[in-house]
Parts: structure tokens; sequence; C-alpha cells
């Protein structure tokens, strides 16, 4: 068994394996060579706390095995530590035996980034300038700079709920070279596309904040009754996803479906669009959603990649487990 430790991973995961390894994943279960199991999440009832497991098999590349964690709110507040934590555990599919364990925190960042990013690059406008932002926290940062590698934008704008932490996503935009201004929720209309990193149990970004033509990924923890949109927008929308059975039972696709504003039918997996066997957008007034309710294949996908990396590289520690 190899272990493959947090500490490790920043050094071995780039944006651009990330980017692959999702894109390939989303590609792969459009085309039914690789799938999710049913997703565990659950209120633990302490700490506020969101716990799950999700898992899946990629028949093609061989990957088993599943990711536990999930959101601890007040983490940073109490103890300096991310919100986000989770650990992937990889399976030898022809045995059953634990493969391997990995670091889970920035392998989530990562590859949630390059969800979104996968998103962009496939949904939003060939002249898309303005980006949008809501949520400024330690995932909205990966969100923003794998984001600006997808179209020349030339401003980006954000809103929080709590306005004090936005430098957070100004200081990677200037990195950027990209000028950013902080605005109200009313002033995303100016965006060519929005990203919204939230976690919230009630819509934040109505129907009306949105203009024709944008895009928007909604990439916040899901759960039962999360919340980031107006369930009318996506009634205004083309929706997309990763997995579309997450999306309508604990993805912001939920509401919609309830309120009966969209049907099952009208929730398109991105992979299609990456095949080619769905044409994505069709105009430039089309306003399309991306939910990205982050699936198991993802992990599994981006950690094997990482466990092949840290043993060329003499970073993954063996143990006789």
């Amino acid at each position: 068994m190899w272990i493959v430790p947090e500490r490790e991973i920043a050094d071995l995961l780039t944006r651009d394996a990330s980017f692959e390894a999702v894109e390939n994943v989303f590609a792969a279960m459009a085309a039914g060579d690789a799938y999710n199991f049913p997703v565990i999440r659950e209120a633990i009832g302490h700490e506020d706390a969101l716990y799950g497991f999700k898992g899946g098999f990629d028949g093609v590349g061989g990957t088993l095995g599943l990711k536990a964690g999930g959101y601890w709110p007040h983490n940073l507040e109490k103890r300096g530590l991310i919100n986000h934590q989770s650990t992937v555990f990889l399976f030898d599919p022809d045995t059953g035996k634990v493969a391997a364990m990995v670091g889970g925190n920035y392998l989530t960042a990562l590859r949630t980034a390059a969800a979104s990013s996968v998103s962009i690059k496939h949904l939003a406008r060939a002249d898309a300038k303005v980006m949008g932002m809501v949520g400024a926290g330690h995932q909205a940062t990966f969100q923003l700079r794998a984001a600006l590698e997808q179209r020349a934008f030339e401003k980006v704008i954000g809103w929080n709920y709590h306005p004090e932490m936005l430098p957070n996503i100004e200081k990677v935009a200037n990195e950027a070279g990209v000028p950013f201004e902080a605005v109200e929720l009313d002033g995303l209309g100016e965006a060519d596309v929005v990203i919204s990193i939230t976690s919230t149990f009630a819509p934040t970004i109505m129907a009306e904040h949105i203009s024709a033509g944008t895009h928007i990924a909604c990439m916040g923890t899901d759960t039962k009754g999360k919340q980031e949109v107006e369930a009318a927008l996506l009634a205004r929308a083309s929706v997309f996803t990763d997995e579309v059975a997450q999306s309508v039972s604990i993805g912001e696709a939920q509401h919609a479906i309830a309120e009966r504003l969209i049907a099952v039918s009208d929730v398109t997996q991105i992979g299609a669009v990456i095949n080619g066997t769905h044409e994505g957008r069709t105009s430039k007034e089309e306003i399309t959603l991306f939910d990205g309710t982050g699936v198991g294949l993802q992990d599994l996908a981006v950690s094997a990649a990482i466990v092949r990396m840290a043993i060329e590289q003499g970073v993954a520690i063996e143990v006789d487990f």
C-alpha cells in the first residue's frame, strides 16, 4: 500500500494535469465507460459539519476507490485549518486490496476548480471578457486561477457574504494582471461567466442578477437542501452537470425539479458536450449553467495520477498493510 501525504500533493499536482484528468473522466462517464456509486452525505450534528463518501469505478482506467470527508465550516476560525477536509482511498480492482491512501484537501481544491474550468472551456461564449465570482474563501482562489486560463478575461468582479475576504480573490486577479472590482449582487449582470463557490441553503444569485449569454458554474458543497441560485434561473438556462443523479438529488437542480420548473431530462452530462454527442451552447444569448456536484471519479482519477508521480519521484510511502 502506498501513502501520499497531504504535504506532498502541491508539488506533484498541476492545474493542467487536474484539468486533463477531470475532462477525460467526464467524457468516460458520458460514454458509459465509468460510473459513480451513490453518494452518502450527512449533517452529522457536530461542528455543523457535512460528512460523506463518494466512490466509483472506471473500467477503462482501472481505478476503484472512494473519497471520505466533507466540510467543517468552523475549522479556519477555530483551528487555522481549511474547512474542506478529505482523504482518498484507492483499491486494486482485481483483488479488492487497498492500494493507496492520498491526502485529499489540495487535490479536492484543484479538481473542483478543474471541473468549473472544463465547463467554461466547453460552454462559455468565446468572447467572454468579464469574470464574476460569488464566494471568496480558500476554494474560490483555486476556482479563479483555473477560470482565468480559459478565456481572455479583461476584468474580474466579485461579491462575498463577508466583504473583508474579497482581497483573497483580488490578489489572484492581480497576479494574472486582470483588474478587480467588488460589486453588489445586482452588479453580476456585467459578468459573462460567473462561478458560485458557497455553501448555502438559500439562493444568493437570483434570476434577475444574470444577463443573457452568461455561463454560470455552481460549485459549492452539495447536500440535500443546498442552494446557490434561484430555481427560476435554471428554468431560464440550459443545464449541464457532471452527474445527473447527484444534480437532481443533492445538487443545484434539486429545487427546480421539486418545483417542476425543469425535468430530469433537461439536465445534460457535460461529458456529452466533450464527446461531441451534444452541441452544448447554441447561441450567444443562451444562458448555460453547470452544476458541479463533485463526483468520486474525479477524485480517483486525479489521485491515481498523483500516486504514479509520487512513486516515480520517490515521495510515496510504502507500508505493509
